[in-house]
């Protein structure tokens, strides 16, 4: 693959018809870190007035999934993800991004001193009034060394707080076993985020589906409960360590990982 690759190949689209417009997909080369590891990004860009969804979409939405492939030489691509907004679609909450969004992605590999070829897909659903799936193919060659992108740095920047950064004190699940499923309650120590808080709880693994969480809160203590329902359709054992808790509000985000009995 030439050099010229550097600069970023054009995405393809694989969705038709009258909706062939609506995404658009780059690879972002990014830059090579001291850690030997590489900071790329995906810049997802969409017709205006449209949206695509976060990792945990709620009820409404269509969370992406990474296809990646490419190297031989890359042994890991862990991507990021930008606060999102919390979006009233038809009198159900969604989460996503309007008209965009950067993923930036750190890539680990064998040898950190090469370029690496980067190549797979993306599906996401894009929604205005209706929603579409689409798939986006993309590839990309990243640098060697390469140079900070502003875009990529402003994604990252854009992140939840940690648990730790935030003042986060304890944090408690309470499981109640339900007809088909779980319900789970969750009690954090923090102050408020900002009015209106929503509180997104996940729980580890995409085989197991969550409500949108009740929340009310007295002082420091935010109460969220949700139900857990897996494709069984029965009570199941959830990780605690496993389960993911995001704190949105108006004023901050705040990523939890993991909670205690409680």
């Amino acid at each position: 693959m030439p050099t010229t690759a550097f600069a970023l190949l054009l995405p393809v689209l694989a969705a038709a018809g009258p909706y062939d417009d609506l995404a658009r997909v780059e690879v972002l080369p990014g830059w090579r870190m001291e850690s030997g590891e590489h900071m790329a990004g995906l810049r997802i860009t969409l017709e205006p007035g449209w949206k695509t969804y976060w990792r945990a979409p709620g009820d409404a939405g269509i969370p992406p999934s990474f296809q990646f492939a490419g190297s031989d030489q890359i042994t890991g691509i862990t991507p990021h993800w930008p606060v999102p907004e919390v979006i009233d679609q038809n009198g159900m909450m969604s989460i996503g991004y309007y008209d965009g969004v950067v993923f930036p992605l750190t890539v680990t590999s064998r040898a950190t001193d090469v370029p690496l070829e980067i190549s797979g897909t993306l599906s996401i659903g894009v929604c205005e009034e209706i929603c579409i799936p689409v798939t986006l193919d993309f590839q990309g060659l990243l640098p060697s060394e390469g140079a900070r992108d502003a875009s990529i740095t402003a994604a990252l920047i854009n992140q939840p707080l940690t648990a730790s950064e935030a003042g986060v004190g304890d944090v408690t699940c309470a499981l109640m076993p339900i007809k088909d499923g779980l319900r789970v309650t969750t009690i954090i120590d923090v102050a408020s985020a900002g009015q209106p808080e929503h509180v997104i709880v996940e729980a580890g693994t995409s085989t197991v589906w969550v409500s949108e969480a009740d929340i009310s809160r007295t002082g420091s203590k935010l109460h969220a409960s949700v139900d857990m329902v897996p494709q069984s359709g029965s009570a199941f054992a959830l990780d605690r360590s496993k389960v993911r808790i995001t704190v949105l509000g108006s004023d901050r985000a705040i990523d939890i990982r993991g909670c205690s009995a409680g």
